[in-house]
């Protein structure tokens, strides 16, 4: 055991004075020591019920002859960073958390870890860790929260977002608007739509890395202080078994999440978080690898925002594991999992409990899975799109181009009413040395699905989106526009192509103009401080996770 460097030998006297300190009997000296690693915070719902969790984990711990030490880690709230320059610490706290989790597991020797994250950066900032320190780790994901109801309708945190949007275009008043924020979100955990929290733990239970069924199991539901529990008890089998992470995360279970991704409709922050974890573990997966996936699954759930269902009506459809019986045809199901077991044994006998809500390979909702790659002279190295939350009439869409330089220029442009039907939004210096800290641009996002013009513009940006957006928003255009990419010379008015099916993203003006535009470009000047400022220095290409290099 790696903890007996602290704790054997005439040497560690002093080691062993500090334990005893902490209550550690003489006799747990001789066990296991493992890290409830949670990131249990006041101030975002979905962790804040995170410590009822960990107290079931530890007990589970101890159950199985472990010595269970929690620590903290930090956590950001996506939805209260929205639309501000909070956003800019999101992504970076990602690898900020994986660090933070490195420096405590290793000063202090741990033999396993549990790990409690819920939300967007979070939960791939734990996976991280968990490829970084590769010891037996099983997570605990902390579950979504139920839907808010008004007037028969289920509300999710989207609904709230683009109500503003109608009560800003007069149909909906503030009133009523009142009445929808303080529904749509009614207790404990990560919002009830397929955003990246929700879709980040359905990839984490299809990765292996989480018990059968934790995904989609309901923060408020005590099945999950009881999935708490076994996952305590079974952190210690991996031990005695020596499973460890690098035997769970392999290519292979990285094609089955990125499946399982593309079939839900899930977030496009996977397309940043799942290169960022498997590097860690020295595997690399290109940008091109979500395009062939996605082209080859169809979509079969439509879960808000990008259908009418919940992340209830999925979890009592059978979550993850029901789904991954109807797609076994498309998986590797001799991967590992942290049950000891293979995948193939972890969904034998699983049922789809409403077919409506997850539909069988015959009957897809789209023939086409959820993430499609774009390329052309606008993204040489790419952009991405959630195609599956786009009209049909915005699959392909040529306008003139109106150009901002921030998300707040973008919203005062909307506001004063100079963004028309038929535009072709372009946000850029927003990616993640350009923002810095690639925000998201959900508010802009959100405002023009409610005002209506989700059918006519568009927006591009170097920026980014989560799951709980929908229509025509292409984010992560690489290079971004601070590394001078084509983004950063677009004009007004310019004519921008948009072609979701045949994977086209185009900037038409001539080569030679726009050769002769990026001949006179300079890189604007800004001068992040504190943590942004050496994020910057140190974040890598869009394309590979946007890691710190």
């Amino acid at each position: 055991m790696r903890s007996n460097e602290i704790k054997e030998g005439l040497e560690r006297a002093g080691h062993r004075a500090l334990l005893h300190a902490l209550g550690v009997t003489r006799e747990e000296l001789r066990k296991p020591f493992v890290a409830v690693v949670n990131s249990f915070s006041e101030i975002v719902p979905g962790h804040v019920h995170l410590r009822r969790l960990a107290e079931a984990v530890k007990a589970g711990v101890r159950a199985a002859g472990g010595v269970p030490f929690e620590f903290n880690t930090v956590a950001i709230c996506d939805g209260l960073a929205q639309g501000h320059l909070g956003m800019r610490y999101s992504l970076p706290s990602r690898d900020l958390i994986a660090d933070s989790i490195e420096l405590v597991i290793e000063a202090h020797r741990f033999d396993a870890m549990v790990m409690l994250p819920s939300c967007d950066k979070i939960v791939p900032g734990h996976l991280m860790a968990a490829a970084r320190l590769d010891l037996p780790t099983v997570v605990v994901t902390g579950g979504p929260m139920l839907p808010g109801y008004w007037r028969g309708q289920k509300l999710t945190l989207v609904d709230a977002r683009e109500a503003v949007g109608r009560v800003k275009a007069g149909k909906l008043s503030e009133l009523e608007l009142a009445k929808i924020e303080q529904a749509a979100c009614p207790g404990p955990g990560s919002c009830a739509m397929m955003a990246t929290a929700n879709t980040m733990a359905c990839v984490t239970e299809a990765l292996g890395m989480s018990l059968p069924y934790c995904g989609m199991t309901h923060a408020e539901d005590a099945a999950k202080v009881r999935l708490a529990e076994e996952s305590g008890r079974r952190v210690l089998g991996l031990l005695r078994r020596g499973i460890k992470p690098s035997d769970i995360m392999t290519r292979e279970a990285f094609e089955n999440a990125i499946t399982v991704d593309v079939a839900l409709g899930g977030s496009l922050n996977t397309v940043l978080h799942l290169p960022a974890i498997a590097a860690e573990l020295g595997i690399k997966i290109p940008l091109e690898k979500f395009d062939e996936i996605s082209r080859r699954t169809p979509r079969l759930c439509a879960i808000k925002p990008a259908g009418p269902h919940t992340t209830l009506d999925f979890a009592k459809a059978g979550g993850v594991p029901a789904l991954m019986k109807q797609l076994e045809s498309l998986l590797n199901l001799s991967t590992l999992t942290v049950t000891g077991k293979m995948l193939s044994k972890n969904i034998e006998g699983t049922k789809v409990l409403d077919s409506e809500i997850i539909r069988p390979l015959s009957k897809p909702i789209d023939r086409e899975g959820s993430i499609a790659v774009l390329k052309g002279n606008l993204a040489p190295a790419g952009a991405v799109v959630r195609q599956v939350a786009v009209g049909a009439k915005m699959k392909k869409h040529e306008g003139p181009a109106r150009v901002f330089d921030s998300l707040e220029d973008a919203l005062n442009a909307l506001k004063d009413k100079k963004i028309k039907r038929g535009d072709v939004v372009v946000i850029r210096y927003e990616g993640p040395k350009g923002g810095p800290g690639m925000r998201e641009q959900h508010m802009l996002a959100s405002l023009l699905m409610g005002m209506g013009l989700g059918e006519s513009v568009a927006l591009v940006t170097d920026g980014r989106f989560s799951g709980s957006t929908r229509g025509p928003m292409i984010g992560h255009v690489s290079p971004e526009a601070a590394e001078g990419g084509p983004v950063a010379v677009v004009q007004d008015g310019d004519c921008v192509r948009i072609d979701i099916p045949n994977r086209r993203l185009e900037l038409l003006v001539t080569d030679d103009e726009l050769g002769k535009r990026m001949q006179r470009w300079r890189r604007p000047v800004k001068k992040p401080t504190g943590y942004l400022a050496r994020y910057v220095k140190l974040v890598g290409p869009v394309g590979e996770g946007a890691r710190l290099e």
